[in-house]
């Protein structure tokens, strides 16, 4: 009889328990995620922010290292004027107010790879504020139709770089390679109103590709160049910001989308077991994909900013096109914003009719860009039909040889008459992946024809040809042809598919279901 009651007891509170884990859930999707993000871009300039070093990357260790980078006393900042440029160009791209007079911080905290201790930054007078970035999201499988979404831009400073720590697992020990210290950054800093990975994997999508227009940064992430810093929280609608994580240096733009949406749900399960967040900085374990605790969130007055003593004042002009050696022209910067994406993909959408889905993939693949614009400048192609086999089979045969679209090696001229061959019908779309594939492995500028002449692989056009194949065909299948006629019209497709396997998919498939379905009706 006590088992019974011990039984019934923990079926009572089993029950409970799940009442009360039942209402969290509910509760849980009245919830709302909040991301806003930090992105430092690495200047692309000759030199660093304060010193005449070597502003590169993949140098021998420590072999870019100036005396003050390396915080030599006695040592003195001076000012990039190009980073100053590039810092004004991208602020004014991004609609920002650029400052007529900023300055420069020292915001100090303690670790191997920072020797004076401090970073030079821009904290209190930033290079600009008050912007906005105009972004499309749309993830393919995730999304039915792309959408418009922005996000306002706090403000955008300079600052440099730290330098970078190795851990040696072997030698038990952590070296420290300051070729990175001082390297020219800009530092963005947006608005908390975005909704989850896939708006902040859009938005740093789009950011890569302005900068790379601007000549700012050259986008590449998985160089350094530049890193994402994620803030997640989750409130009720309506109700003010709460607690946030702040997830550090991520690295690419599926890792951006991925750490955010795993912070989110561990946010999510986290208070639907009772548990509280914490502000805390987290890290992004990619093998893993986890978000990893690394240490309590610093605050503003863990960094004890205070004025940087060795650089005056940063000025501006702002309202003539006349500068001097100090003083840069701001309107004379702002003429030099080439075309940016946004201002792409509605010419693409205009000029070629093409679908707005279509126009942000090609926008997002400047190499892919390249191409259609090139093969359909003289209007001689139809656009969509180029778009589709760049999206489509190009991407396939890459993605297939997991050749990243920037690596891709086929030429103008190549891509060129192969787009010209399958347009005028001379091969079919499995000929051409054929083709595009073997021109991933050619030298130099090897002719599509040449590979299809060698290949054997041209197209039968031929109607007396195929006419004896299709003849082929419907008496070698009395079966499908006997269904074919008492109305199973579903049936043509697939003769059409045995035509096609027997001729190793090298005849004009227009023309032979014509001359397939004439000889059926006889």
């Amino acid at each position: 009889m006590k088992y019974i009651g011990v039984t019934n007891q923990l079926k009572k509170c089993t029950k409970v328990i799940n009442i009360k884990r039942d209402h969290s859930t509910a509760t849980n999707k009245n919830l709302q995620s909040v991301v806003g993000l930090e992105v430092h871009a690495q200047l692309n300039t000759k030199s660093k922010l304060f010193s005449g070093a070597q502003n590169t990357f993949g140098g021998l260790v420590n072999n870019c290292v100036s005396l003050f980078d390396a915080a030599i006393p006695g040592t003195l900042p001076v000012l990039n004027r190009k980073c100053v440029e590039l810092g004004i160009l991208t602020a004014l791209a991004l609609s920002c107010k650029v400052n007529e007079v900023s300055s420069f911080d020292r915001k100090h905290y303690f670790y191997a790879d920072l020797p004076a201790g401090y970073q030079i930054t821009q904290q209190r007078a930033p290079l600009a504020i008050d912007g906005v970035i105009n972004f499309q999201v749309f993830t393919p499988g995730v999304h039915k139709k792309p959408y418009n979404k922005s996000s306002k831009i706090k403000q955008i400073q300079l600052e440099q770089d730290s330098g970078k720590s190795l851990h040696d697992s072997d030698l038990k020990r952590s070296l420290v390679d300051l070729n990175r210290a001082g390297a020219p950054l800009i530092e963005l800093v947006f608005e908390p109103d975005l909704e989850d990975g896939e708006e902040a994997a859009a938005l740093v999508k789009e950011l890569v590709l302005i900068v790379q227009r601007l000549g700012a940064c050259t986008g590449r992430m998985e160089e350094g160049a530049l890193r994402v810093d994620a803030n997640v929280s989750l409130r009720r609608y309506g109700e003010p910001l709460s607690t946030r994580t702040e997830i550090k240096n991520i690295g690419s733009i599926r890792g951006v989308a991925a750490a955010i949406r795993h912070e989110i749900e561990r946010q999510r399960s986290l208070l639907e077991y009772g548990g509280k967040i914490i502000n805390e900085t987290r890290s992004w374990d990619a093998v893993n994909k986890v978000t990893v605790a690394m240490r309590d969130k610093e605050v503003v007055q863990d960094y004890r900013y205070m004025p940087e003593p060795n650089l005056p004042p940063l000025r501006v002009n702002l309202r003539t096109r006349e500068e001097t050696q100090d003083v840069l022209s701001v309107p004379l910067i702002k003429d030099r914003i080439p075309e940016l994406p946004e201002d792409s993909r509605r010419k693409l959408i205009e000029q070629f009719s093409l679908r707005p889905e279509v126009a942000i993939q090609l926008v997002n693949e400047p190499v892919l860009l390249h191409y259609f614009l090139e093969l359909t400048n003289q209007n001689t192609r139809n656009p969509t039909k180029v778009a589709n086999l760049l999206l489509n089979d190009l991407l396939t045969v890459l993605n297939k040889r997991k050749v990243d679209v920037e690596d891709c090696v086929i030429t103008i001229r190549q891509i060129r008459e192969l787009t010209d061959m399958l347009l005028n019908k001379q091969i079919n779309l499995e000929i051409c992946r054929k083709v595009l594939d073997e021109l991933l492995d050619s030298a130099n500028d090897t002719s599509p024809l040449d590979i299809i002449t060698k290949k054997g692989w041209s197209i039968v056009t031929d109607e007396e040809e195929i006419i004896k194949h299709c003849t082929e065909v419907i008496e070698n299948n009395p079966k499908l042809v006997k269904q074919y006629k008492e109305g199973k019209v579903k049936v043509f497709k697939a003769l059409l598919g045995i035509l096609a396997k027997n001729t190793s998919n090298k005849v004009d498939m227009s023309i032979a279901a014509a001359k397939m379905e004439e000889m059926l009706k006889k």
